[in-house]
C-alpha cells in the first residue's frame, strides 16, 4: 500500500529534507546578495539604479537605436524613465523563434506625499499622505519611516531626496492613539480604525525664530531647502515616498527566514535578474522586466500595460521578425509572490493547495479573484512544462493558489503578458504578512525560484 502511494499520490517534502550541505551554503550565498540588494532598494527607481549596477558589472551595456536585431550573447538592457528595467541577452535562435521573459514588479507598497503634502497644526508640522496600494492602514503607525524620493525643479534638473537611511539621519513617524484614550477608535473595524487622510507623517515641532503663523512649517520647509535647495513649489513636481525604516534581517534562531519591507516583489525581482546576469549563451534570447506600477493596476508608461516593452522587443527583433510573430512563439514566467500559509490565520486558507515556507517556489496556475475573477489561467501543457522543466534542473517547487475561492484573491503582470499572446503562468516566493511594512520569507522558498529562473533561461 505504501509503495502504491509513493506511486500515485502528489507528495510534497520539506525542501531542507531535499538538498545536501552543499546546496544549503548555495541557498545562504544566493541570500546575502539578495537582502543587500532590499537593503539598498528602497523604492522603484533605487531598485532600478540598483539593478543597472549589478547588470553594467555583468557586462550589460545600454541598448542602441537601430543596431539591428540582438545578436547571440549580446547582454543589453533599457531603462525606462529609470522606474522600470528591461534586459536582455541574446539567445542562438533568432527573435522569430520566440524568447523566454520573466516579469516581476519592483514598486511596493508605501505613502506617497501630496504634490502640495507640508502643513502646521498646533505648532507640529506634517506630511499629507496618499497611500500607494493594497495596504492595512493601522499597521503604518507608530512606525520608523524614512522619506525617499526624486524632486523636479522648473529648470529640468532633479534632486534625490533620501532621509531617515544613514544611521545619524532623523526619521519619521505617524502617530497614532494611546490605548487610555482609543475607546471609540477600537469600536470600529479594523479597516476604518485608521483614516487615509490621517496618515499624516510627522516632520517637525520647532518654530522659525520670530512671530506669525505657520512657523513650525517654516522651518521644516527652511530645513529642506538648506539641504536640498529646494522651495515648496518644488514639491509639486516631485515623487516622495515615505517607507518603513527596518533593516533587512534574518529571522529566527536557525537564521532560515528574511524579513524586511518590499519583498512583495522585490523577491522575485531580484531572483530573474540574478538569474540572467549569470546567462551567457541561452537557446532562445532571455529577457527580464523589472516593472512599475503593478501594485496600482500595472498602468502609466513604466507599467506592463505601457507600450515600452513592445518597444524594447521591436528592438531585439531589429526587422527581421514582426513582435506579433515573436510574441506568439514564447514563454513567460510572471515572478511574483504568493500567500504562504500561516499556522496563526489557517482558516483563510485550502490547506492543500496552500503554499508553505520551505516546500520551495510556489506555480500559481490562476490568481483572480471568487471565480477566478482577473485572472490570466495557465494551460494545463505550461503547468506540465515548468514540471518538467523544474524537476530536470533540480528545482524544488510547489502548487499554490491565493486563499480560499471565496475569500479573497489578487492580481499579477500574467494578464498583462498573456493578453500579448504570451503563454504565461505565476511562479514566485511564498510570503508571510504580505504587504505589511515587514514581510516574511523562507531563505530556501527565495533560492529555489532563483533556480526556477535561471532554469528557464538555460532550457534547450
Amino acid at each position: 500500500m505504501d509503495e502504491k502511494k509513493n506511486e500515485l499520490f502528489y507528495q510534497p517534502k520539506n525542501g531542507y529534507d531535499l538538498i545536501d550541505a552543499k546546496e544549503r551554503l548555495a541557498c545562504e550565498d544566493y541570500c546575502k546578495g539578495y537582502m543587500a540588494y532590499l537593503d539598498a532598494a528602497r523604492t522603484e527607481r533605487e531598485a532600478v539604479s540598483e539593478a543597472i549596477k549589478l547588470a553594467e558589472a555583468a557586462g550589460f551595456e545600454p541598448l542602441a537605436d537601430g543596431a539591428g536585431p540582438i545578436k547571440p550573447g549580446q547582454k543589453v538592457y533599457c531603462s525606462n524613465r529609470g522606474k522600470s528595467l528591461l534586459l536582455a541577452v541574446g539567445g542562438k535562435k533568432p527573435m522569430s523563434a520566440g524568447f523566454v521573459v520573466e516579469a516581476a514588479h519592483v514598486d511596493s507598497p508605501r505613502l506617497d506625499l501630496k504634490q502640495l503634502p507640508l502643513f502646521e497644526d498646533t505648532e507640529l508640522g506634517y506630511f499629507r499622505t496618499h497611500y500607494y496600494g493594497g495596504i492595512k492602514k493601522y499597521q503604518w503607525t507608530a512606525i520608523p519611516l524614512e522619506l525617499h524620493g526624486t524632486v523636479a525643479l522648473k529648470d529640468g534638473s532633479t534632486v534625490d531626496v533620501v532621509v531617515g537611511r544613514d544611521r545619524d539621519d532623523p526619521q519619521f513617524v505617524v502617530t497614532d492613539l494611546l490605548p487610555h484614550l482609543a475607546a471609540d477608535q477600537m469600536q470600529k473595524t479594523m479597516a476604518k480604525g485608521v483614516e487615509g487622510e490621517k496618515l499624516c507623517v510627522l516632520a517637525g515641532s520647532v518654530p522659525y525664530a520670530g512671530e506669525g503663523s505657520d512657523r513650525v512649517k517654516l522651518a521644516v520647509m527652511s530645513l529642506l531647502n538648506d539641504r536640498y535647495g529646494i522651495t515648496e513649489a518644488d514639491l509639486i513636481s516631485a515623487e516622495l515616498e515615505a517607507v518603513p525604516a527596518f533593516d533587512v534581517r534574518e529571522l529566527g534562531l536557525d537564521r532560515s527566514m528574511i524579513g524586511g519591507y518590499g519583498q512583495d516583489d522585490r523577491v522575485c525581482a531580484y531572483a530573474e535578474l540574478a538569474a540572467i546576469l549569470e546567462t551567457s549563451a541561452p537557446e532562445r534570447t532571455a529577457v527580464c522586466i523589472l516593472a512599475d506600477k503593478e501594485e496600482i493596476g500595472s498602468y502609466g508608461v513604466t507599467g506592463m500595460m505601457s507600450q515600452a516593452f513592445e518597444r524594447f522587443i521591436e528592438r531585439l527583433c531589429g526587422g527581421v521578425c514582426s513582435v506579433q510573430e515573436s510574441f506568439s512563439r514564447s514563454f513567460c514566467i510572471s515572478a511574483d509572490v504568493t500567500a504562504a500559509l500561516d499556522p496563526m490565520y489557517p482558516e483563510v486558507s485550502e490547506k492543500q493547495n496552500a503554499a508553505r515556507l520551505n516546500y520551495g517556489v510556489g506555480f500559481c496556475k490562476y490568481t483572480g479573484a471568487r471565480g477566478k475573477s482577473g485572472a490570466s489561467d495557465a494551460s494545463a501543457e505550461l503547468v506540465g512544462y515548468l514540471r518538467r522543466l523544474c524537476d530536470d534542473a533540480g528545482v524544488v517547487w510547489q502548487m499554490c493558489e491565493l486563499g480560499k475561492v471565496d475569500q479573497g484573491g489578487g492580481g499579477t503582470v500574467a494578464t498583462e503578458m498573456a493578453m500579448r499572446d504570451i503563454d504565461t503562468i505565476d511562479a514566485g516566493v511564498p510570503v508571510l504578512s504580505m504587504h505589511a511594512p515587514f514581510e516574511t520569507t523562507a531563505k530556501f522558498d527565495c533560492y529555489m525560484t532563483y533556480k526556477c529562473m535561471k532554469a528557464a533561461y538555460d532550457a534547450k
